[in-house]
């Protein structure tokens, strides 16, 4: 699949299946997390990927208890991919958000489904959460950007919404 037919097609996938997608296939979505664009090249995101399920359960419990809701909001994806952003950097949440963008689209590209669940800055600014950073050896003022849930489509995508007639306006 090429670049753009991956950018056009791409769809928010909310059903898994419990099968863990290849090392290989997570690998190059967070390779492509790490091409993201940063403000002055800084680099002020991180990516941790979680794909142990005890950890993967506890953090789905903890976004559900934000959202208030029972239900998983990782929608069954074995793999959660955590973005933070170091909050230092005036730029963390626009390169935190395209960490979050290269990786979902990556996902697609590598035959996975993704979907961005929000609530990470909720979820890591929690007592667990803020310890859950310390156990992992992330120290600083990070904040969380999202979740990126990662595994095989169990479920169809969603046609798009048609695109609203003035989304684009050219000025000569």
């Amino acid at each position: 699949m090429d670049a753009l037919e991956a950018l056009n097609t791409r769809r928010s996938i909310k059903g898994y299946k419990s099968d863990m997608p290849s090392q290989q296939q997570i690998e190059e979505i967070t390779k492509a997390g790490m091409a993201a664009p940063t403000g002055m090249g800084m680099q002020s995101p991180l990516i941790v990927v979680v794909k142990n399920k005890e950890l993967r359960d506890e953090l789905s419990k903890m976004n559900a208890e934000v959202l208030g809701a029972n239900a998983d909001p990782f929608y069954g994806a074995p793999v959660v991919i955590i973005v933070l952003a170091d909050k230092s950097r005036n730029t963390y949440l626009y390169d935190g958000s395209l960490v979050m963008g290269n990786m979902l689209n990556a996902a697609h590209a590598v035959g996975l489904g993704a979907c961005w669940i929000h609530r990470a800055k909720e979820v890591f600014a929690t007592e667990r959460g803020k310890q859950m950073l310390k156990q992992w050896g992330i120290e600083g003022d990070y904040e969380g950007i999202g979740h990126v849930v990662v595994g095989y489509p169990a479920v169809e995508p969603k046609e798009a919404k048609p695109r609203k007639a003035d989304y684009v306006r050219v000025i000569e």
